[in-house]
């Protein structure tokens, strides 16, 4: 067994409790502080929006004027309200402390389904809570949560009974081609302003971000175009307007638009939505672990790699425990245990995020060669993929 020392273990505690109760500070919650029907179509990227000139033809002003005209309609305001209780202590009990929301949103087909952030409609989910939808005007249409994915920051809400004429679909692009300095156009809400457009370039690509509990979102897109408060879950358009992008976050001191903001690209949306709309969740494979980047931990050089995670609690019920991982435990002589691991099917695993791209792109059920150190043992463990436990979206 491998021996750590007291400092260590204090160590390992310290920063297990400093993550679990720290989020990232760049997620700014904007205030709130596939489309298998109708939109189908929108696989063709191809497909020219109706009322848009070719880009290439126009002046910048008149495609900013079409695109908005073109794609505006199909752009929601969403309001929240969530019923917490003031003093309530741990029983709940208290006044009544109602809470409001703002957000956006983008049409993605006939059926009122709505693609968003998950912070904006999160509040949401509990008891008394409830959604609803402006398209333009003040006349507001009740929506239900249809899915949510947390990891990815998307959610899919839906409205019924809302006038044919209103359902203007804003069609999916693709983030696959995009430029740095790119054209690209916003519409959203900001500070309650209904249907705003701002414009900018793409600044940057494949930036990291993180989700509200600290879960790599890979390959976001970084703009300038203005983004505040209320534009989150809106659409991020390329010139043609097709939706490329959904507005999530802000990396500003003050909490307001400081030229950097970053969207989700279509790519996840293609990948995530559809899987919303037919289960409520996205059905990805977890091994099940709490897991530390060991080079993070390492810093007096104790542990036996560089780098890799090591394994601070296995979940009973999942895929690692199944395949007998072991997390940090003490042994009956009084040792501490635990395995780090260091690759997967070959592919060298060096940190939290490294774990998570490779889980990203695996099915569930397949197995997966797990290489560990075990004290000072190299180890290779076949691991099954299961799915995680889901809870079940209020509908």
């Amino acid at each position: 067994m491998y021996k750590l020392s007291v400092r260590q273990i204090l160590v390992v505690a310290m920063f297990s409790a400093f993550l679990a109760a720290g989020t990232m500070a760049c997620l700014d919650r904007f205030g709130s502080r596939f489309q298998p029907s109708g939109a189908a179509s929108n696989e063709e990227t191809g497909q020219a929006v109706p009322g848009i000139t070719d880009p290439s033809v126009a002046t910048d002003e008149r495609n900013n004027i079409e695109v908005y005209r073109a794609v505006s309609p199909g752009v929601v305001f969403i309001t929240t309200t969530s019923v917490g209780r003031e003093g309530g202590g741990v029983f709940g009990f208290g006044e009544p402390n109602e809470r409001t929301g703002t957000g956006s949103g983008s049409l993605i087909d006939d059926q009122g389904h709505i693609l968003t952030n998950d912070h904006v409609i999160a509040g949401a989910e509990g008891r008394g809570g409830n959604i609803t939808v402006r398209f333009g005007g003040d006349r507001a249409f009740p929506a239900r949560i249809v899915g949510r994915d947390v990891d990815t920051d998307l959610a899919v809400i839906q409205v019924v009974n809302v006038p044919r004429e209103l359902l203007r679909v804003v069609q999916l692009g693709d983030s696959n081609q995009l430029a740095v300095g790119q054209k690209v156009l916003a519409i959203g809400n900001p500070f309650g302003l209904d249907r705003t457009l701002t414009t900018g370039v793409i600044s940057g690509l494949q930036r990291p971000i993180r989700s509200r509990l600290n879960r790599l979102i890979d390959g976001a897109i970084q703009t300038d175009a203005s983004i505040n408060p209320g534009n989150s879950g809106g659409p991020l358009l390329d010139s043609q307007g097709r939706l490329i992008g959904v507005n999530s976050q802000i990396l500003s001191p003050s909490g307001a638009n400081a030229g950097v903001g970053f969207a989700i690209p279509v790519s996840i949306v293609r990948r995530v939505v559809p899987q919303l709309i037919q289960t409520g969740f996205v059905n990805r494979p977890r091994l099940g672990v709490n897991t530390r980047d060991v080079e993070r931990l390492n810093a007096q050089g104790q542990l036996p790699v560089e780098d890799g995670v090591l394994i601070v609690e296995v979940d009973p019920t999942g895929s690692a425990a199944q395949a007998g991982l072991q997390g940090l435990q003490q042994t009956d002589n009084g040792e501490i245990s635990f395995d780090i691991i260091t690759a997967i099917n070959g592919e060298r695993i060096r940190n939290t995020d490294d774990l998570t791209r490779f889980l990203d792109r695996q099915e569930v059920g397949a197995t997966v060669q797990v290489e560990i150190m075990r004290g000072n043992r190299r180890m290779t463990i076949p691991v099954r993929l299961m799915p995680a436990q889901r809870q079940p979206v209020r509908r």
